[in-house]
């Protein structure tokens, strides 16, 4: 099925919709242009105006939620070098009034506030995100997970739900222990807490194969290339009326162009040629081994996907 990126696609600037939007011929060239676009955006693009100090409780998913097709929201498409335009690395696929969220760098969980009334998607207001799924655990993609967890925790009617390689536990239990004093003083005194235990997100660490499934919603993981990195994962995510394909980091996967294969959108990360030349050699053979670079992006784009939608992640 051929659909428009731009019918399900949201995202907090400018220069990702042009890439969604993008002839095939052309996507190599949108790709760098896109990050030019988010080094020099102006300071205005950042004045979304936001509701403040509210908190948000929802009675339930309401029919308009269940009613509304499967949207995505690119919430961060950074590197671990600090960036005044973008978060770091975060993917939102909103399905029937719950927020699934693919990673979570430095920043996803301020652009999801923001996505949650720019947008009118209340399932991203964060103590209403559900799920989080970790393609892997370097510090550009789970910086967020504490933030994510311990925002608004006492408010929380169920723990979030974390899933995630090896390891993931032993993050979540250092993060539960490094906010204790937060837990002992919210637990000990006058402020109301809906469950006590809330604080502490249920974690579970995967391999292969599908993962999660709700009604008509099914989440598959599976192994990419993140060099040293095992295991890795990207996502494959499909509903009733859209099927995304997330890679995480990786260097050219024929998994992943398998499990690319009749998707309607793909997420895909890249790495910058012209910038990985200005880095030394050692660091050029460790980016080389673990992403795909512009050049590997566009020359195999077709073998990924012939007719639909590429958005690159960087």
């Amino acid at each position: 099925m051929k659909i428009s990126a731009t019918n399900h696609m949201i995202r907090l600037g400018k220069s990702l919709a042009k890439v969604a939007r993008a002839p095939r011929p052309a996507l190599a060239a949108l790709l760098a242009a896109a990050l030019a676009g988010w080094e020099t955006a102006p300071a205005q693009d950042f004045a979304v105006p936001t509701q403040s100090a509210i908190v948000e409780l929802r009675e339930g998913i309401t029919d308009r939620e269940l009613a509304a097709g499967t949207q995505v929201v690119v919430l961060g498409t950074g590197t671990p070098i600090p960036d005044a335009y973008r978060a770091g690395s975060s993917i939102a696929v909103i399905h029937k009034g719950e927020a699934y969220l693919f990673d979570l760098g430095a920043g996803a969980v301020r652009n999801a506030a923001t996505a949650r009334y720019k947008y009118d998607i209340p399932s991203l207001y964060p103590s209403e995100i559900c799920c989080v799924f970790l393609t892997h655990l370097h510090s550009d993609h789970t910086l967020d997970f504490l933030e994510l967890n311990f925002t608004l925790w006492w408010r929380r009617r169920e723990p979030l739900l974390a899933f995630g390689p090896t390891g993931l536990a032993e993050m979540a239990d250092a993060m539960v222990a490094m906010m204790q004093p937060d837990i002992r003083i919210r637990t000990s005194g006058t402020q109301p807490v809906m469950a006590s235990s809330s604080y502490r997100p249920e974690v579970t660490e995967i391999s292969e194969g599908v993962i999660f499934e709700q009604d008509d919603l099914r989440i598959e993981a599976f192994d990419v290339m993140h060099g040293d990195i095992e295991p890795a994962f990207g996502y494959r995510v499909t509903t009733d009326d859209l099927t995304v394909v997330i890679s995480g980091d990786t260097a050219y996967s024929e998994k992943l162009q398998e499990m690319a294969t009749g998707a309607d959108i793909l997420l895909h990360e890249y790495i910058s040629e012209e910038g990985l030349l200005r880095n030394s050699e050692e660091f050029q053979a460790y980016h080389k081994s673990s992403h795909t670079t512009t050049t590997d992006l566009g020359g195999t784009s077709r073998a990924y996907l012939s007719d639909n939608v590429i958005v690159s992640a960087s």
